[in-house]
């Protein structure tokens, strides 16, 4: 079985809206369902988990009856983190998924998730354990020496970014959740899934990314967005 865990328990403070980003509409359509239709549609996923902010779960609801959100099976509570939020949606399906079911953690404010990267993700995490979403880098990166310049780079050719969509198997995800929060290992600051795992000792594997798969975080990515929405392909690219 294929899980969708759609993380949708932050506020949103740095769009500055009035309310939390990935209830903003879009063309008459709330961002988190642009992001649940990506999975609605994906045919190898069987189930979806959002992680809400409180007070939001009876809307989440009513949206996915209005735009035919069948796959929404579970509504859970965000945490006071990232993390926490991750968390409390992995511990609702202990007693419900097998060891063995793929997990797929994904950001409810990145709604242009690929059909393409979540078929790879699976692949992945069927043959390796796990498989996260992952683009090279194209630009230089330096590392800041005193504030004002640089005497050192890190060749771009050994980074990938990394983001989600990203898979894991069941059992090891939620040991590793149980594990980090007793230890208190990978929880804090902008720790994620990934840097957790990376941190107990686990090995990533990398499956294929998008530059489409943008997080909404400012304005400026809510108009790209829109941008994205708005265009279409030249035939003659190949």
């Amino acid at each position: 079985m294929n899980v969708a865990i759609i993380i949708a328990g932050g506020s949103g403070s740095r769009m500055g809206q009035d309310i939390p980003k990935q209830f903003i509409n879009v063309y008459d359509k709330p961002v988190l369902i642009y992001t649940l239709e990506g999975f609605q549609k994906h045919p190898q996923i069987d189930a979806i988990e959002v992680v809400c902010i409180d007070g939001w779960h009876d809307i989440v609801w009513a949206y996915a009856k209005q735009f035919n959100i069948t796959k929404l099976k579970w509504i859970v509570s965000g945490g006071n983190s990232g993390q926490e939020s991750i968390r409390n949606g992995v511990y609702n399906l202990e007693g419900i998924c097998s060891d063995d079911d793929n997990i797929i953690i994904h950001d409810g404010i990145r709604p242009l998730v690929d059909d393409t990267v979540l078929s790879d993700i699976i692949i992945k995490c069927n043959k390796y354990g796990n498989g996260v979403t992952s683009m090279p880098y194209n630009e230089q990166i330096f590392v800041i020496d005193d504030e004002i310049s640089t005497v050192k780079y890190i060749p771009r050719e050994t980074l990938r970014r990394v983001a989600t969509p990203q898979a894991y198997k069941f059992g090891k995800l939620d040991w590793a959740y149980h594990e980090a929060f007793e230890k208190e290992i990978g929880i804090y600051g902008s720790s994620y899934t990934n840097t957790m795992m990376v941190e107990l000792g686990e090995r990533l594997y990398f499956a294929a990314g998008s530059d489409k798969n943008i997080k909404l975080t400012t304005k400026d990515d809510l108009e790209m967005f829109k941008a994205y929405l708005k265009s279409d392909k030249d035939n003659w690219l190949k």
